[in-house]
């Protein structure tokens, strides 16, 4: 989980034209410990890109997973990188080398971007909050995860937290993006959630398309926005564990997210045609709700 003081950190993002939310390997991360969260970001990042940037086949997407796969195993390994993506398993190999991070967390993520690839070809949506919240402990939960290793946090309370606020950020970013997700083909409104609201969704690739901004939609995006709050005050205590810097970055990180979530709270069904996002505007009160904590 990344961490901040009493003023949000500048973003350092791996690739300046990605839109970022939340801190990168900010100035307040333990200087120690930038190169391998920089590491793991880049491995995320470039892994999120082969999976839903330009416009290849699903097929060649899912290959050049499955190659992308094998440099991370070739990495654990020790072996030098293939060129393709050396500039990402080069720095990758010798933080896992130098932090002796685990294999599987990375792996897990892997199997979240692959699942992205096979549900947008398919048109499929995730039919109930476990389906979802399993897809969040592949894509999102592993993060969290491999930064209390870097930390040299292991108790099971805390990675209890760490994954209930990494699957509420997870859940945030999916409420926020409504109005992007959907036309992209992208359904992570849950189906039996849906269905209990009075919205039948029988075929996704047409049907949420056709979703408008009505009371029915209001009182659904309220649940799912309930959702994701109830994880984030799960993890919440985390903050307390984590000492220094990286506290105050995960409070940083904690506060922006619930900050975007009151924002997709007032918009409602709004929020299928409006996206919400972090402005400087909402730094101060960002700041004090660090601070309260």
């Amino acid at each position: 989980m990344p961490a901040a003081p009493p003023s949000p950190p500048p973003v350092i993002p791996a690739r300046i034209d990605h839109y970022e939310n939340f801190p990168v390997a900010s100035w307040l991360c333990p200087p120690r410990l930038r190169a391998p969260i920089a590491a793991i970001y880049h491995f995320a990042r470039t892994a999120d890109d082969i999976a839903d940037e330009g416009s290849a086949a699903p097929a060649a997407r899912l290959a050049d997973l499955a190659a992308y796969r094998a440099e991370l195993h070739a990495a654990a390994c020790g072996q030098a990188p293939a060129p393709r993506w050396a500039p990402v398993f080069g720095p990758l190999a010798a933080q896992m080398q130098a932090h002796a991070l685990p294999l599987a967390p990375l792996e897990d993520l892997l199997s979240a971007f692959e699942q992205d690839v096979a549900f947008t070809r398919d048109g499929a949506a995730y039919a109930d909050w476990p389906a979802l919240l399993d897809y969040c402990r592949r894509s999102a939960n592993p993060v969290g995860r491999l930064l209390l290793h870097l930390y040299g946090v292991t108790d099971e309370a805390a990675l209890r937290e760490s994954d209930a606020i990494c699957t509420a950020l997870q859940l945030i970013n999916f409420w926020q993006d409504l109005s992007v997700d959907i036309p992209r083909g992208r359904y992570y409104l849950p189906l039996a959630e849906c269905a209990a609201h009075g919205i039948a969704i029988t075929h996704p690739a047409t049907q949420f398309a056709t979703l408008r901004p009505d009371e029915k939609a209001t009182k659904l995006i309220a649940a799912c926005a309930h959702q994701a709050g109830d994880q984030m005050q799960k993890g919440l205590p985390l903050v307390h564990r984590i000492p220094g810097r990286a506290g105050w970055e995960l409070r940083a990180v904690a506060q922006g997210a619930l900050c975007v979530l009151g924002q997709v709270q007032r918009l409602g069904a709004q929020a299928l045609v409006r996206r919400p996002t972090l402005r400087k505007s909402h730094l101060p009160g960002v700041a004090w709700r660090m601070l309260w904590m």
